[in-house]
């Protein structure tokens, strides 16, 4: 019980969070995202062609209290699925909506008929590299200056899709 004259704060309750397919209406939120996560960023063209044009893609909008806070952009094909981008808004990460988002993502790939995932990822991005070997990844070797920008190597990494061997929920 509150002491008296002090009232008693409650916090709104928290909208779900959905993961939808991305739309072209969704690019401006996703291109904010994009530019300051990655060094080189995807321009709306290349979102665009995944959207429009690309047979194979399947491309994911994370909406967490009203607002895109996340996406992925996938192929799924001949049993493989292949994450080309994902990202978190950084005000965002480090609340699970990365593993809301790889899981949803992996969930893809299963009902694709996949049976492995993967995925190239930066040697120094340890924090999605962790994300990533919760879910089964594990390095399967190197691309060599891969990354333009920095000419750094990218880490290839695969997966077999099982449940079996993903995390019940996020870490708190």
């Amino acid at each position: 019980m509150p002491k008296p004259g002090r009232e008693r704060s409650e916090a709104p309750p928290r909208a779900p969070v959905r993961v939808t397919r991305l739309r072209e209406a969704d690019l401006d939120a996703v291109l904010a995202i994009e530019r300051v996560s990655f060094p080189t960023a995807w321009t709306r063209d290349n979102f665009l062609y995944e959207l429009r044009d690309n047979r194979f893609a399947r491309n994911l909008a994370l909406r967490a209290e009203g607002r895109l806070s996340g996406y992925a952009c996938l192929w799924a094909l001949e049993g493989e699925l292949k994450i080309n981008n994902i990202a978190v808004h950084p005000d965002r990460r480090g609340t699970g909506l990365g593993h809301v988002l790889l899981r949803a993502c992996l969930e893809v790939g299963l009902a694709e008929g996949c049976t492995e995932a993967t995925l190239e990822v930066r040697p120094s991005n340890l924090v999605a590299r962790r994300l990533y070997e919760r879910y089964g990844f594990r390095e399967i070797g190197r691309r060599s200056g891969y990354y333009q920008d920095t000419r750094e190597d990218a880490v290839l990494m695969a997966a077999r899709l099982d449940r079996a061997l993903w995390p019940e929920r996020p870490p708190r």
